[in-house]
């Protein structure tokens, strides 16, 4: 991998550092120098990234998610090009970056810097600027990506509800909101029945509690209620979803929130001819990334932004969204304001 272009060093420079030492994991604020960044093609001065829920598990004793130590957290962000080695990003350009290793094996976007592979950063779509982008962030994309995968199946406006399980978080919102926006019928399943008021005014036609997907408890089969779904949970909750699906009909997953297990049996997929469409944000194709992209900022752009941003936190206060969003209390994005 090529080291990019050296820029003129800035100095030490703010970033949010998890270290792990044993069993204890300890997040906080240090300086960084240029050096300790890792090869790469592209160097990004990062004006603004947001809080993922992979993030928050980076912090906890134990975890899986983090693969390296020291590590800035962060899997998404967005910037401008400080130097590169690939003709197509050039110095003074907008652009994003998410998925791969960023911000699990590598430093990512909790830093006033990052030196990626040019094939992880893509130009940001005309139309958007660094911090809308992260406003829609891995969670927009992944929603986006669902959008698109229950359209390519089939899905159309009209064919009936399209539910969203775990509809207050970062995905689940985004999804309503895009579904909504497509002109689906949108029926949005949340724990939290609080934010009922607000899911409507993101598009839902009806909020309901985890309780009211049991249908037909016991049995392979429930009642045929779903034109398509988007599930954020998975376990116990996919498998409902798969049980009540229409004929035809197809649930796009990426949650597992609720558990990595699904309890089901043949009969949906072999009797209804269901469909259970894997989304995965991480190792998209580049190719393919970029056009959801491309759809986020055309037919795809969210109308209100803003509705799906609770808060805003300067790099020096991530640690405490980072906790919120692991304990269940985030709802819609929070955005990290880095430069």
């Amino acid at each position: 991998m090529a080291i990019a272009p050296r820029p003129p060093d800035p100095g030490p420079f703010e970033a949010f550092v998890v270290r792990r030492d044993g069993d204890r994991v300890q997040g906080a604020m240090e300086q960084l120098a240029w050096d300790d960044l890792p090869a790469g093609d592209v160097v990004v001065a990062i004006e603004w990234s947001g809080v993922n829920y992979k993030d928050g598990m980076v912090t906890v004793p134990g975890n899986r998610v983090a693969r390296a130590s020291p590590l800035v957290p962060g899997v998404d962000l967005a910037g401008t090009v400080v130097s590169s080695d690939d003709p197509a990003l050039v110095p003074g350009q907008p652009v994003l970056a998410h998925g791969h290793d960023i911000g699990v094996a590598r430093h990512g976007g909790f830093a006033r810097y990052a030196r990626l592979p040019a094939d992880w950063v893509l130009a940001i779509p005309e139309g958007l600027d660094a911090r809308s982008v992260m406003a829609i962030g891995t969670a927009g994309f992944t929603a986006a990506m669902s959008v698109d995968e229950l359209e390519r199946r089939g899905l159309r406006p009209g064919d009936g509800p399209v539910l969203v399980t775990g509809a207050a978080g970062g995905v689940g919102s985004m999804s309503v909101t895009l579904l909504a926006l497509r002109g689906h019928e949108v029926v949005a399943s949340t724990g939290r029945p609080e934010e009922a008021r607000w899911l409507r005014g993101l598009g839902a036609s009806d909020v309901v509690g985890r309780h009211a997907l049991e249908d037909a408890p016991g049995r392979v089969l429930g009642a045929e209620r779903w034109a398509g779904a988007v599930d954020c949970v998975g376990g116990d909750t996919l498998a409902k979803v798969v049980r009540t699906l229409r004929y035809g009909a197809a649930v796009a997953a990426s949650g597992l929130t609720g558990g990595t297990a699904i309890e089901t049996t043949v009969y949906p997929f072999i009797t209804r001819k269901v469909a259970l469409l894997g989304i995965d944000s991480v190792e998209t194709p580049r190719r393919d990334r970029a056009a959801v992209w491309e759809r986020l900022g055309s037919d795809l752009r969210p109308p209100d932004l803003d509705a799906l941003v609770e808060a805003e936190v300067p790099l020096d206060q991530v640690s405490g969204a980072l906790d919120r969003i692991r304990h269940g209390g985030v709802r819609g994005r929070v955005l990290v304001h880095v430069a």
